[in-house]
């Protein structure tokens, strides 16, 4: 007996299925970006990077839901660093990022004073500003 939808036909549509894992909150259907796990024998919730597979004791999340993660009391979360995120900066990024504009920010006679004066004359060298340096033509 054949059918007549014909062998490549589904009776769920495509539109409905998605192949993006998405939040396990009720509600939520934002993509899932990391899974938590419970050990309950160290009270411990687990949230780490996404899981390659679903499991069925574990619950995928979504940014959102996993950055106001909290445990019952008495729990602890700990939380597995990704390696391929991005990691957010720290105060020394910060610092550095200020030293970087400060250093752009300066009047060039001063760079070129400055740069003159804490290193060994170099003839060549007409002015310096961060790692890049500006040299005299060999034709003067």
């Amino acid at each position: 007996m054949e059918s007549r939808r014909g062998p490549l036909k589904s009776a769920v549509p495509s539109n409905v299925v998605s192949p993006v894992r998405r939040c396990s909150r009720t509600a939520c259907g934002r993509p899932a970006v990391a899974t938590l796990t419970y050990v309950y024998a160290d009270s411990t919730a687990v949230l780490g990077p996404l899981a390659t597979y679903a499991e069925p004791h574990c619950y995928d999340l979504c940014a959102e839901h996993s950055e106001r993660l909290t445990a019952p009391r008495g729990w602890e979360v700990v939380r597995l660093l990704d390696g391929s995120a991005p990691a957010r900066p720290s105060g020394d990024d910060l610092e550095a990022l200020a030293n970087a504009v400060r250093e752009a920010a300066r009047p060039q006679g001063r760079v070129a004073g400055a740069a003159g004066a804490s290193r060994g004359a170099d003839p060549m060298e007409v002015a310096r500003r961060g790692h890049l340096r500006v040299l005299r033509s060999p034709d003067n």
